[in-house]
Parts: C-alpha cells; sequence; structure tokens
C-alpha cells in the first residue's frame, strides 16, 4: 500500500514505514503529524485518485527531527563589468517516519 500526499508545494510517494526530509513543519520532535492532502492512495492494487483530494484519505507521521539540508551556492557574474554576487541557503527540514495510511 502506497499513497501520493502533498506538502510545502511538493508531491511524495510514501509507504508506511519510509522517512522523508520535507520542508519545515511548526511541530516539535517526537509529536505526530496528519497530511490531509492525499492526492492518490493505492490498496493492493485498488486505485483511488482524488480530484485534486482522495475524501476520508490521511497518512499518519511521526516527526524525527528538525535539520537544516545542503548549503546551496548561487554565483551570478556578468564579464568585464566587475560584477559579481554570491548568495548561499539552506533549506530548514523536518524528518518524518511514516506511521500508517489511512484510506
Amino acid at each position: 500500500m502506497y499513497a501520493v500526499l502533498e506538502t510545502g508545494g511538493k508531491q511524495y510517494r510514501v509507504s508506511a514505514g519510509d522517512t522523508l526530509e520535507i520542508e519545515r513543519l511548526a511541530i516539535e520532535a517526537g509529536q505526530p503529524v496528519t497530511f490531509d492532502r492525499v492526492l492518490l492512495v493505492n490498496a493492493d492494487g485498488k486505485l483511488s485518485v482524488g480530484s485534486p483530494t482522495v475524501a476520508s484519505a490521511s497518512v499518519l507521521a511521526d516527526v524525527v527531527a528538525h535539520k537544516r539540508g545542503d548549503k546551496v551556492i548561487a554565483f551570478k557574474m556578468k564579464r568585464r563589468k566587475g560584477y559579481h554576487r554570491t548568495v548561499g541557503h539552506r533549506q530548514e527540514l523536518t524528518v518524518v517516519k511514516i506511521k500508517e495510511i489511512k484510506a
């Protein structure tokens, strides 16, 4: 059994027991979280596709930790003009472990 859920503007294919790194959630580590925006559920070959979401489907997960992603460098330069800018970015992430898919 697997599901496709949406959080943080991104879509993830999850099964029970999976560990995901998603965009930062305002929930403390160790607390449960429920994802209600489930776009698709496959239960033993029976496919349920939502329009846009599957009614009464949810994914239960536990927040494991909060962390920061790898540093990404954006470097801009215009040749012969003396213009160059370096900007770094680290994304704030939440690590969640999927417990159960309710369909």
